[in-house]
């Protein structure tokens, strides 16, 4: 699913200058032993078959479940039982929202915290074993201190933690995590906004640098076919390096 007109052009290819600056104040305040990469496939839920690809890799990898679908339900218990961290791929409000249809159980800048309170409550008991949450678009949504600090007020209140997937340079998203004092982090790198294996294996590249350099790196794809079968050539060939991959609840910045 296309992501919200917010999308930095710049993570189409590397690394903004805000994602530099957070990961290297995050390296600063947690070092690693040795570099690890945590991979966070969105838009799970619309398919049985697609998601479990991902799951036949045998890598330990981060599902964000959006609420509301066909298969949410159902996949996140098999994906659980696989072993594997789910997230609340909450829907956000995007700028451009009348070409970017966030989909159900949205969030948008118009609500007021009590219907907040109560579309993330049941998007949640939508999705069991959640632990986590993190945005699916919302460049508009995240942008707002307002509404995203009565959204993860929310989220703190049900003991989960946020990843800010930056869909927007504007986003309030990881800076008010932290000073709400929650476990968070942030995206460092979109894998597939094209959809050629090529471009995708690249990206992976990008990512591993970046866990060299930072200590670890978080990267977000979606499940396509040209990120699975790219993912798995890059496991094989991580298997001689001193690079992990782990799952995102490893690499939180903690209060």
């Amino acid at each position: 699913m296309l992501k919200s007109v917010g999308l930095l052009i710049g993570s189409f290819f590397g690394l903004n200058s805000f994602s530099k600056a957070f990961a290297m104040k995050k390296h600063q305040n947690r070092p690693f032993d040795q570099p690890c990469i945590a991979l966070i496939i969105d838009d799970i839920g619309y398919s049985l078959s697609h998601a479990r690809q991902f799951l036949n890799l045998g890598v330990p990898i981060t599902f964000a479940i959006l609420p509301q679908l066909a298969y949410s339900y159902d996949l996140a218990l098999e994906i659980h039982d696989k072993g594997h961290e789910i997230l609340l791929h909450q829907p956000m409000e995007p700028y451009n929202v009348d070409s970017f249809d966030p989909g159900p159980g949205a969030l948008y800048v118009g609500d007021g915290p009590d219907r907040i309170r109560r579309i993330i409550e049941e998007n949640i008991a939508g999705v069991p074993y959640v632990i986590g949450m993190n945005n699916h678009m919302g460049s508009r949504f995240t942008a707002s201190y307002k509404k995203i600090r009565e959204a993860l007020q929310v989220v703190k209140k049900r003991g989960l933690f946020f990843v800010d997937s930056l869909t927007s340079s504007h986003s309030m998203g990881y800076k008010t995590a932290r000073r709400l004092h929650m476990a968070t982090t942030g995206r460092n790198i979109f894998l597939d906004n094209l959809h050629d294996e090529s471009a995708v294996y690249d990206q992976l590249n990008k990512l591993k640098r970046h866990s060299k350099k930072y200590g670890h790196a978080v990267g977000i794809g979606h499940p396509f076919p040209e990120t699975v079968h790219t993912i798995g050539r890059f496991v094989k060939n991580l298997k001689d390096s001193d690079i992990s991959l782990v799952h995102v609840s490893n690499v939180l910045k903690r209060s």
